[in-house]
């Protein structure tokens, strides 16, 4: 499929990917959206948190959304992308990672790039209310990561399943992590590492035998998070195993529904690895859409509705 021309032409301060990527994550606000969460309990006892959006009428069309790093159900990006698909005649289900959702999960595990388990124990979830004939997953970053994984991972996908879209992806976890190691991601990179070390510190008071202070002590880069906890809490031998596992550009080719990528490619968190044009002019099923701007995840638009969201909800509507 040919690489998608992208219209996103931003005002002068949104043209700089540093200043969209911030105000996106941390200024912007969404108001006036109701989320009622539920909790799953998953297969290993522990449990997921999902936020739900309803449409104003009854709907037979869902769109499950997936978050970012350190990100949850309650952040603009995922508050903002409900409201205008809700809006619009969808259901909305925002799922809550493991630890995520503002409550410590109970097991020594917690969510990563590539845990499509979790993803499918909702989907399957979903399916047993036997409301939705169409069911769209929608990611941000690590989120949009899952999904792409797991649409061309070894498996059935449900027949309900009819698209998905996925926004600002480091599709080579590899590639991503040395952007973000590098100065001029300096203060992401801590505001990332700060958070997970917190989280690492609940860990250590739940399971005092997993992890010791030592341990926290030398998580000095995101790596070193992926190397002392994330790895080992998960079954991967180190860091380069995880992220050699878990990119889902190895997974691109076997999509087999529309599936539509949106990079921008002033994304300061995205290397050359993560824009996967030679994938897609040759793959019919997924779109690749490059704008100049955006930022990760600051796509910014008027009426406090991103180009990101209204993008995605034109493509949901084309395959509905």
């Amino acid at each position: 499929m040919p690489i998608v021309n992208s219209s996103y032409n931003p005002s002068l301060l949104f043209k700089n990917g540093h200043l969209s990527t911030i105000y996106s994550g941390l200024l912007r606000k969404v108001e006036q959206l109701e989320q009622i969460r539920t909790r799953i309990i998953l297969p290993d006892t522990d449990f997921l948190d999902l936020d739900w959006s309803y449409a104003h009428t009854p709907s037979k069309k869902l769109v499950i959304i997936i978050h970012g790093l350190e990100g949850c159900s309650k952040r603009a990006y995922i508050r903002g992308t409900a409201k205008l698909l809700s809006e619009s005649g969808f259901d909305v289900c925002a799922i809550n990672l493991r630890g995520c959702s503002g409550t410590a999960n109970k097991l020594y595990r917690s969510y990563h790039s590539g845990a499509t388990e979790d993803l499918q124990s909702v989907i399957e979830h979903v399916l047993q209310l036997d409301t939705y004939q169409d069911i769209f997953l929608h990611g941000f970053s690590l989120g949009g990561n899952l999904l792409l994984k797991y649409l061309g991972e070894e498996r059935i996908v449900p027949k309900e399943i009819k698209g998905a879209v996925a926004i600002s992806v480091p599709c080579q976890l590899a590639d991503s992590l040395h952007e973000l190691l590098q100065f001029k991601n300096i203060l992401y990179a801590e505001r990332f590492r700060s958070n997970l070390i917190e989280k690492l510190k609940i860990k250590k008071q739940l399971f005092p035998t997993r992890i010791s202070d030592e341990d926290i002590k030398q998580v000095k880069t995101l790596k070193d998070f992926d190397d002392i906890y994330t790895s080992k809490a998960h079954g991967f031998k180190d860091a380069m195993d995880y992220y050699r596992q878990c990119s889902s550009l190895q997974f691109l080719k076997n999509i087999e529904v529309p599936a539509l990528l949106i990079n921008a490619q002033n994304d300061s968190f995205l290397g050359e690895a993560c824009y996967p044009i030679h994938i897609a002019k040759q793959h019919k099923n997924l779109f690749f859409e490059m704008p100049k701007y955006g930022g990760h995840v600051g796509f910014h638009g008027a009426n406090n509705f991103t180009y990101a969201e209204r993008r995605t909800l034109e493509f949901l509507l084309a395959y509905d």
